[in-house]
């Protein structure tokens, strides 16, 4: 059983105890999707692309999803500041409950407006209609998937952060053999193709669900948290979620939409370009997951504090934990370009392409030192509970980078490497946003 004392502290030890497994358990999903381009690869270029269009897809949904888990993990870590577990059993039961009926909503929405989008937008017809035929499995996977995150709200607000690596360990492990098996048809199972990834990554969702809730049960968290002390289900606790979470859900939203914004302009210059940019989405998911995970940390830890009465402690811990974070990615960054093309050869294509993919990774490179600061910084101002201000960050950000990739990539029609410089436009500007909104101390005395 974990300490009934949730108080965190500021240290150095404590920031690495909580990023370092929260690292683990998203190296795990990243390691999934290198995993399906790389099989799919194997089948063509063409498919390679499709993957890129049907992966920033099935991101949109993924990631409104991590926007409930952000704001709900605020608010346990607030909780755990307070020192209330009971609040945070509460808090979690009625997160599920959203999670689920967000999920059904985003099937819905992928069987009614998803086949005319791509179909009006995509030049190619058959990659749009391949796209479509993914898209309507694959969105399946979305209860688990949005199950699945709500554990991280769960044990990353609460510093449970050990525990996460089972559950994503034994989706990575399904999902590599599965894609293997059904792409190719190798185990005696079928051979489907493009297809058979959409399975394969449904199948290993529902197994990671079942895996992490299993370590839930059986380290006694649901006991330590009540979480069926008060099941009857509360209207003002799922409006608080709700407040917390809604402009975190649209945040992360609009971000990832403006991104297959991005591809599909990526599209209209050929299945090559595309199909480089999906790697170029791959790596940027793996070589960030330090960020991500100082990110959550930030969060979690800027929300307990705030919960202790610590708030003059929170900007000194923002400026170590950013140049931590900077500090890991900076050696990712040396060894991506010390070895880009033994990377870049994993995907099965030939020297033409890696040739043409290099100049684009370099300048993904610079945006992900520029991203390991400013998610950091963004992440603080959700741990504050001002999400409004997320909010407004964001569609300021994502207004200047749908103006910078139109121009660069359908007006001038310049090559994908000034595209992707775009990735340069959006992470300096929400950084500054963020930066002189926590500078100038406005976001003290907010209670959640």
């Amino acid at each position: 059983m974990a300490s009934t004392d949730l108080r965190l502290e500021t240290n150095l030890r404590q920031i690495l105890g909580m990023a370092m497994p929260i690292s683990l358990a998203l190296l795990v999903p990243q390691i999934n999707f290198i995993t399906n381009n790389i099989f799919l690869g194997g089948l063509g270029e063409r498919e390679l692309a499709c993957a890129g269009i049907t992966g920033v897809y099935y991101l949109i949904f993924a990631v409104v999803g991590n926007g409930l888990n952000n704001g709900l993990q605020a608010l346990i870590a607030r909780r755990a500041g307070q020192n209330l577990p009971k609040e945070i059993g509460r808090l979690f039961f009625h997160g599920i409950w959203i999670a689920l009926v967000i999920a059904f909503l985003g099937i819905l929405i992928t069987y009614t407006l998803a086949p005319v989008i791509l179909r009006a937008t995509l030049e190619d017809p058959v990659m749009a209609e391949m796209a479509i035929d993914f898209l309507l499995l694959r969105v399946w996977g979305l209860p688990f998937l949005y199950l699945y995150i709500m554990r991280n709200a769960l044990l990353v607000g609460t510093n449970q952060t050990r525990f996460l690596v089972w559950g994503t360990l034994a989706e990575a492990i399904v999902n590599i053999v599965l894609d293997y098996g059904l792409i190719y048809g190798h185990f005696g199972l079928p051979a489907l193709g493009f297809n058979g990834a959409a399975y394969a990554s449904i199948i290993a969702e529902a197994s990671g669900l079942l895996v992490i809730y299993f370590v839930i049960h059986l380290k006694g968290l649901h006991r330590q948290f009540a979480f069926f002390d008060k099941p009857l289900l509360n209207v003002g606790t799922f409006r608080l979620i709700l407040v917390q979470s809604a402009p975190l859900i649209l945040q992360f939203a609009i971000s990832i939409i403006s991104w297959e914004y991005f591809y599909i302009l990526v599209e209209h210059h050929g299945p090559r370009s595309l199909a480089i940019s999906n790697i170029m989405r791959n790596i940027f998911g793996v070589a960030g997951i330090f960020s991500w995970a100082f990110a959550a940390t930030t969060n979690t830890m800027v929300s307990n504090l705030i919960g202790q009465g610590r708030t003059e402690e929170v900007m000194p811990l923002i400026y170590r934990i950013a140049r931590v974070s900077l500090s890991f990615s900076a050696i990712i960054v040396v060894l991506l370009n010390l070895f880009p093309s033994v990377l870049l050869s994993f995907y099965g294509q030939d020297q033409a392409f890696i040739e043409e993919a290099l100049p684009v990774m370099r300048v993904v490179s610079a945006a992900l030192l520029m991203m390991a600061f400013s998610v950091v910084w963004l992440n603080a101002v959700t741990g504050t509970g001002n999400t409004v201000v997320n909010l407004t960050i964001e569609i300021i950000t994502i207004f200047l980078y749908c103006v910078y990739v139109y121009f660069t990539l359908e007006y001038f029609d310049l090559p994908i490497t000034w595209g992707w410089m775009s990735e340069w436009v959006y992470w300096l500007s929400m950084f500054s946003m963020a930066f002189f909104y926590l500078r100038s101390g406005r976001w003290k005395g907010k209670v959640i």
